[in-house]
């Protein structure tokens, strides 16, 4: 048992490392984003059981020590660090409950997936692969720091509290990206802006028709932001839009979609209240025809419907705000704004609109702006700014954090590189990252720390159809092991 609940031991035939033993003891530990106290405490748990000094601070971040093995006692410490929550997103038909349930892990092939939700190998790996070095004796190493963060995918919360004056290490290696033969060196930095629309509403009759749009392949809104990939929340917007061109009467009663700012949204919905289902389904058939023939190529499962659910009398949108949130959803920018000058193929800066959700009393929107340029990243959330104000919303910064900036003078880098050679008989690729690691703040505050990051191949991560490869999960495992042991031997 695991915290009252049942092993899976699926993986067990693939593990020779207990990397996978431990994957699945944290996939029986729910972990979203806001759910860090069970995680946090396990963690605490473990280096308990194992002897190892630790400490767990207020936000729930736990860091763990390990001596350097012997004759190794006196190297740098070599911080691995990573993230303990997980970005929860499942299937619409999937039931799972993932503050209460673990996840239904799979194996497919070479693939690990967890059925009908996100996988959590972002970034559950990190933690594997860490608890799995601290629990080897056998292993060369010199001084490890593991330091798991709470919070990561919803504004790196964990990290912005973590007190980096106590880290001992400078070597710091993040196991948070998913292409394995890439090294990271740089990332945006970025912020989260909201929006939020109060309600008047009216009392009014008519026939309630429910408009879905589903079937987007979504993504992680920094690594998957330049995929063309549709947002689901702006394309019921837009539907809404043409369907005012039309001169269709009706009224709003809601809308919704996505879950997370950083995840593209894949479905939404919105209820509106028409007079005429006839002249409302001609014109929607019209609308859809050309909305799926714009979006066929890249998106090719989407789909564009409506359920009617009686004449009714409900509560709707006055007309004002009706007219502001359709107007700020036809209008607002989103996806790649900006490609770097400097690096070829580099979003330099972006946004996703991650989240619309109509609550009792307000409609509530929110945006994740990433940039590796400061003072355009604070243009974009001054232009997101003005447009909500302006079409009579409340403008809300939270969640900003730096970007990681290259630096020119890396032995980590280097060191990474020659193993890397030396393992996988190539050189690996050196690259920036749009999306935003804890690199920037971590670096921010503590200018000392030469930082890489490095991880696993996961496909489709913030999706319900993350994926593992394990293959590649083995390789990159021994990959860190020869980092640690080339330090010990330099």
């Amino acid at each position: 048992n695991v915290y009252g609940k049942e092993r899976y031991n699926m993986l067990e035939k693939i593990d020779s490392t207990k990397v996978f033993t431990y994957f699945e003891e944290i996939s029986c530990i729910p972990r979203g984003s806001g759910n860090n106290t069970a995680i946090s405490n396990y963690l605490v748990d473990f280096a308990k059981k194992h002897q190892l000094e630790y400490e767990q601070d207020a936000y729930e971040n736990v860091i763990i020590r390990k001596a350097g093995s012997k004759g190794f006692e006196d190297k740098p410490t070599v911080i691995l660090q990573g993230h303990m929550d997980m970005v929860c997103e499942k299937k619409a038909d999937c039931q799972h409950d993932f503050l209460k349930e673990p996840l239904d892990i799979q194996i497919d092939g070479d693939y690990v997936y967890a059925k009908g939700t996100t996988l959590g190998g972002d970034d559950g790996i990190a933690v594997a692969y860490a608890l799995a070095i601290l629990d080897d004796d056998t292993i060369v190493h010199p001084p490890i720091e593991v330091v798991i963060t709470t919070d990561e995918e919803t504004g790196m919360d964990g990290a912005i509290g973590l007190d980096a004056s106590k880290l001992k290490g400078t070597y710091f290696i993040n196991i948070d990206s998913e292409e394995e033969g890439t090294i990271l060196t740089s990332c945006a930095g970025g912020m989260s802006v909201n929006g939020t629309y109060q309600l008047d509403r009216k009392e009014a009759e008519g026939i309630v028709i429910e408009l879905t749009v589903s079937g987007m392949q979504g993504g992680h809104s920094g690594t998957e932001i330049d995929k063309n990939r549709e947002n689901a929340v702006l394309s019921l917007g837009r539907m809404l839009a043409e369907m005012q061109n039309e001169k269709l009467c009706f009224d709003l009663i809601s809308i919704d979609g996505g879950l997370k700012d950083n995840a593209i949204p894949r479905d939404a919905k919105a209820k509106v209240l028409i007079p005429d289902i006839e002249v409302f389904a001609n014109i929607f058939d019209k609308i859809v025809k050309s909305m799926k023939n714009e979006v066929s190529a890249n998106e090719p499962e989407a789909c564009f419907a409506y359920v009617q659910k009686g004449r009714q009398k409900t509560k709707v949108f006055s007309n004002e705000v009706k007219q502001n949130l359709i107007f700020f959803l036809e209008q607002t920018p989103n996806g790649v704004q900006k490609m770097s000058a400097v690096i070829p193929g580099l979003v330099e800066s972006s946004l996703n609109l991650g989240i619309c959700r109509t609550e009792e009393e307000a409609v509530f929107l929110s945006f994740s702006i990433r940039s590796s340029v400061q003072s355009y990243k604070q243009y974009l959330g001054q232009r997101m700014k003005h447009l909500i104000e302006s079409t009579g919303g409340a403008f809300e910064k939270k969640s900003e954090y730096p970007a990681w900036e290259y630096r020119a003078d890396s032995p980590l880098r280097e060191l990474c590189v020659k193993v890397y050679k030396e393992q996988y008989g190539e050189s690996p690729k050196i690259e920036a990252i749009h999306a935003g690691l804890e690199c920037g703040i971590l670096a921010d505050k503590n200018k000392a720390l030469d930082m890489v990051s490095i991880g696993p191949d996961i496909y489709d991560i913030h999706t319900p159809k993350e994926r593992l490869v394990i293959s590649s999960t083995q390789r990159v495992y021994k990959f860190v092991l020869g980092i640690l042991k080339e330090i010990c031997q330099k």
